[in-house]
């Protein structure tokens, strides 16, 4: 039966109106994640830097949210990026420790990376700097959802000039999946980077896009332009700090002349703690215990800055529990898109925290794993460490690039309250067995789902890595 004049004039409104229901409040927005190595928690300004000035990440502080309870999933360089690449901890996906020259394994083909994710939501992809997931090109960038790469596929240390080996072979610079370079000249690492993601930007302004920024710097070696070299009274690591903020500062500069600034998303983190034991080259994590390669708060919290003009409120301060592991289902809803509903994603959607003061983490409890061994574990305010071994930095530090200074210790079951404690000193598990009794509880959970080599456990979610293809 045919619909009358005003019935089609009902169904046409109604038409719109549901539409204008399914368009989001802006479109989908650029994604910039700039990503540093080892730089510790008080390495830039606004988190307590001292020698030195970061005025372009200052100023993103003040215009976005700074988090002050950001931690990374691993405290190691390819587990932490395998964590942000896939939302996950590392011990889901198969990846831990760090990757080098010699390993005949990476990411796995069939995991869901951010970029992929993006991609299928119509972004540009690129990454300019340090990959860590496999440098075979099986497990190369491109192979993995970004459309252009160019940087170095490890640590920039894993190289024949390395101070304490010389077993490594050439350290190989990749354009695509072609080595252009071999031992390329380090001074100029951040520079080149910088100059890519400008150009992406500018090739990029017409569509949606996902610049990933991740910095050889400052992990040791450690190497400056000359126009940042001695302008700082930091020595040599404030000067290549001070040249990651002017890296910052190039790219926020280019959104800004291209009109995208109040549609692009822009983060800042680190992939762990400072490497202590190189004392003048390492960074600092500020009141934090420890550093680098341990499972207290100095290897896992890092700075986390998001700038989201008119999007996220300036000047904010957030308190709350997050992590690299929460970037990916984050990004991807604000993309119009969804996480995979087929795997565990570990990660949570954290854009409530960046824009709510109101907001609380979403995590209820949070792993503290070193290789496959479940460290420690943390709820709330609450962190309880489980008996195991660490390197501890006993000092004298190392200087000028040549490390010193780590012995071996253990720590029995203990009970930290970070709010009180952010230090991790004052062990409380005797005053709180019912808190001790709940994390030990929630930790049984975890070794179920993913394993625990300190209580031989194997875990029953666990995705294996890719090996090699011969």
């Amino acid at each position: 039966m045919p619909h009358s004049p005003s019935a089609l004039r009902t169904l046409c409104l109604c038409g719109v109106f549901l539409v204008t229901l399914a368009i989001p409040a802006y479109a989908a927005p650029n994604i910039v994640l700039i990503f540093c190595d080892d730089l510790g928690y008080a390495d830039i300004g606004c988190y307590g830097a001292k020698g030195y000035t970061t005025p372009h990440l200052d100023q993103m502080a003040k215009e976005g949210v700074r988090a002050t309870d950001f931690e990374v999933a691993a405290a190691v360089c390819s587990a932490s990026r395998a964590a942000l690449m896939t939302g996950c901890y590392p011990q889901r996906v198969g990846i831990l420790g760090a990757l080098g020259p010699n390993a005949k394994h990476g990411i796995a083909a069939d995991e869901k990376l951010l970029p992929e994710l993006l991609k299928e939501q119509g972004y540009a992809t690129a990454i300019f700097g340090k990959w860590h997931l496999g440098h075979h090109p099986q497990f190369l960038p491109q192979r993995n959802g970004f459309d252009r790469y160019f940087g170095l596929p490890y640590s920039n240390d894993m190289w024949p000039n390395h101070p304490t080996t010389k077993t490594f072979p050439p350290l190989p610079l990749i354009d695509g999946e072609k080595t252009i370079e071999t031992n390329p000249d380090q001074t100029q690492l951040t520079t080149w980077y910088t100059e890519r993601a400008v150009k992406f930007i500018e090739e990029s302004k017409d569509k949606p896009f996902f610049l990933y920024v991740p910095h050889s710097m400052p992990h040791v070696p450690l190497f400056v332009s000359d126009k940042h070299r001695g302008k700082t009274e930091n020595g040599l690591f404030g000067d290549v700090i001070t040249e990651i903020d002017w890296s910052v500062g190039q790219i926020l500069g280019t959104l800004k002349r291209l009109n995208l600034d109040d549609n692009t998303l822009v983060m800042f983190a680190s992939d762990n703690g400072p490497w202590l034991s190189y004392g003048n080259h390492a960074g600092s994590a500020g009141v934090f215990r420890e550093g680098k390669g341990t499972t207290w708060e100095g290897g896992h919290r890092v700075p986390f800055i998001a700038r989201w003009p008119g999007k996220i409120p300036a000047g904010r301060e957030c308190n709350e529990l997050c992590s690299t592991i929460d970037i990916l289902p984050t990004c991807v809803k604000l993309a119009g898109g969804k996480v995979p509903d087929d795997r565990i994603i570990d990660g949570k959607d954290i854009w409530p925290l960046l824009t709510d003061a109101s907001a609380k983490s979403p995590h209820e409890v949070f792993y503290y794993y070193w290789d496959n061994g479940l460290d420690a574990i943390r709820s709330g305010e609450w962190k309880l460490h489980f008996p195991h071994a660490y390197r501890w930095f006993k000092g004298p530090a190392g200087k000028d690039g040549l490390p010193n200074g780590y012995g071996q210790a253990k720590t029995g079951l203990e009970l930290y309250n970070l709010k009180t404690d952010p230090a991790e000193k004052i062990d409380v598990a005797a005053a709180n067995p019912e808190v001790v009794a709940r994390l030990q509880k929630l930790a049984e959970v975890a070794r179920e789902d993913l394993g625990d080599s300190l209580t031989k456990r194997e875990g029953k979610n666990r995705r294996a890595e890719d090996k090699l293809k011969e």
